[in-house]
């Protein structure tokens, strides 16, 4: 039974999470680079009926497996909203992951213990950034801290048998969210050592027929997707079913982490990450490092299997040449669990307190430059992002203003809680930054953010009853699109694309427009009688009748692609994003 300050205490840090987390939940739609591309994709699913095989627009889509999208499409079949249902796995695995890791330190130490790792984790900059995004990346942290969790509740507290399994069937969930889910299981090999070298509490009984079932949970988790889809694949006429089963598993997989083609970054490239974006909790490295050491010296495996489980996967990311910040995030859960521990004796020294109150003031000091800077209008490089970004002046006004909230309530918080109470200042600090900025934020940057302005400005100038066809589309055009629009491919050169759409435009040239990204606006089209809209992420945006059309258009480099195998010539109609 908790006392009431234990229970007063839980339930702070859940309401906590809850309004950090959830705030601004409904108010957008998905921002690109990533979160219409799977919000795309799960409504075609819910549409098409097809949840084994994702699509974006015409072609199959196997950038990377099903489990987010399915999770969106039945969060929709449940609510009937797709604001809602977008976000909500993010919501729901970053809830899970601070549950994780509040549970084991209350398990493996105190319950103090396990709040300081929750605390920690909900206020890291990276965590809490990733969780209020629709991407894949938090789901995936979340498959693979229960992972550790099922794994470390038997190794470490057990024998738990129910747990073992639970972790061996979160990390083939984690394969089905991405392919590197699977990495949960690493924590066997520092496990394995420590047994071989006699370290205390470690249990691996790899001779009790029980320890089977871990692997057989797995095999069963992800053979429930793999087989049916290997099947069908297999036994489908379709040549691009077995390319994608081709491109799911093994040029994105193996491919992708043997030979990686985008994001060339130095092998110390995670290490830059993490001195960034896993603060303000990584300010306590130069403390932690001897006390980890000390810990280790004394064989605490609380401390190895967490800690030589961070280094493997900083190690694992390290050896590609393609990086990305997000790629080091699943380690952030046992960074902090094994901080905690350390936490009540470091917020006793002067030099630490020092620090997280030097951080609040700098974030403050900053957030009243900034707002200083927006109020007294942008020079004119911030005139042409403005422009660029698809922001006017009255909304970039408004968001001065937000700026200028954050910065005047932390502020408030550094006079109301002074030097004595550098914890409570940092927390209200960056609960303001997060809270405000979704709250206030969200709807005035949404329509610029997620393509639904342009969409919207689209359609208005075509008139309701016209037809439209997208040319170098991204995936927000097609979401936020007013009605069906049509597209001629995604992975096909948009000399190409412009091709297909002229001879569709021309066969009903009175009612049919198409909306052609710039680079793509080759020379068949007279730009006089075309009409250019307001930009948004940088990109230029033409209307094009088909009185704007002189000529064919030829097909200028047949070989160049936007990426991926060129398709076919279908055609394939959106309904817009509700």
């Amino acid at each position: 039974m908790l006392t009431p300050r234990a229970s007063r205490d839980f339930w702070l840090l859940a309401l906590m999470a809850l309004l950090v987390l959830g705030a601004g939940l409904g108010l957008r739609d998905p921002w690109p680079a990533d979160e219409p591309r799977f919000a795309l994709v799960a409504r075609q699913m819910v549409e098409s009926g097809d949840w084994l095989f994702p699509h974006r627009g015409s072609e199959l889509y196997s950038d990377k497996p099903p489990l987010l999208m399915w999770l969106q499409g039945g969060f929709y079949l449940l609510l009937g909203n797709w604001r809602l249902a977008f976000l909500l796995p993010s919501l729901l695995a970053a809830l899970g992951t601070l549950a994780c890791v509040y549970d084991l330190g209350r398990r493996l130490w105190t319950r103090q213990v396990g709040l300081y790792a929750a605390w920690t984790l909900l206020f890291t900059l990276h965590f809490t950034f990733q969780a209020k995004r629709a991407q894949i990346d938090p789901l995936v942290v979340f498959l693979i801290t229960l992972a550790n969790y099922g794994l470390l509740r038997h190794l470490l507290s057990g024998p738990a048998w129910r747990w073992w399994v639970i972790g061996w069937a979160a990390a083939g969930l984690g394969m089905i969210a991405k392919g590197v889910g699977v990495l949960g299981l690493l924590m066997l090999v520092p496990a394995l050592v420590a047994q071989w070298r006699g370290w205390p509490r470690v249990r691996i009984p790899v001779r009790d027929a029980r320890f089977w079932l871990g692997p057989l949970a797995f095999a069963g988790v992800v053979s429930a997707w793999l087989l049916p889809l290997v099947t069908v694949a297999l036994a489908s006429p379709l040549a691009e079913y077995r390319a994608y089963l081709h491109d799911l598993l093994l040029r994105q997989t193996a491919g992708r982490y043997l030979a990686s083609w985008d994001h060339p970054q130095p092998a110390w490239y995670h290490f830059g990450v993490m001195a960034v974006m896993w603060l303000p909790p990584f300010l306590a490295l130069p403390w932690a490092l001897p006390a980890w050491r000390r810990r280790l010296q004394r064989r605490d495996p609380r401390y190895l299997l967490p800690l030589a489980w961070w280094g493997l996967v900083l190690v694992f990311f390290s050896i590609p040449h393609g990086k990305r910040d997000v790629y080091i995030l699943p380690a952030l859960p046992m960074f902090c669990l094994t901080l905690a521990p350390l936490l009540p004796g470091l917020l006793r020294k002067p030099a630490f307190r020092a620090l997280l109150y030097g951080f609040s003031l700098l974030l403050v000091a900053a957030l009243g430059l900034a707002a200083a800077w927006m109020l007294e209008g942008p020079p004119r490089y911030g005139e042409a992002l403005m422009t660029s970004r698809g922001i006017d002046g009255a909304t970039f006004r408004a968001l001065a203003w937000l700026v200028a909230a954050m910065g005047a309530w932390g502020a408030a918080s550094v006079l109301w809680f002074g030097r004595r109470r550098p914890v409570a200042v940092l927390v209200s600090v960056l609960a303001a930054i997060w809270v405000i900025s979704s709250l206030g934020g969200y709807p005035l940057l949404n329509d610029s953010g997620s393509a639904r302005g342009l969409m919207r400005t689209a359609g208005a100038r075509i008139g309701p009853q016209a037809e439209l066809g997208l040319v170098g589309w991204k995936e927000q055009n097609l979401l936020m699109a007013d009605r069906p629009a049509v597209t001629f491919g995604f992975n096909v050169a948009w000399d190409e694309q412009l091709r297909r759409a002229v001879a569709w435009q021309a066969r009903r040239p009175q009612q049919r427009w198409l909306l052609v990204q710039e680079p793509a606006l080759y020379g068949c089209v007279d730009r006089a009688q075309a009409q250019m809209l307001r930009g948004s992420h940088r990109r230029r945006w033409w209307l094009v009748p088909a009185s704007a059309v002189h000529g064919a258009c030829p097909v200028i480099a047949q070989e160049r692609m936007s990426g991926g195998v060129e398709q076919g010539p279908e055609m394939t109609a959106g309904r817009g994003f509700r």
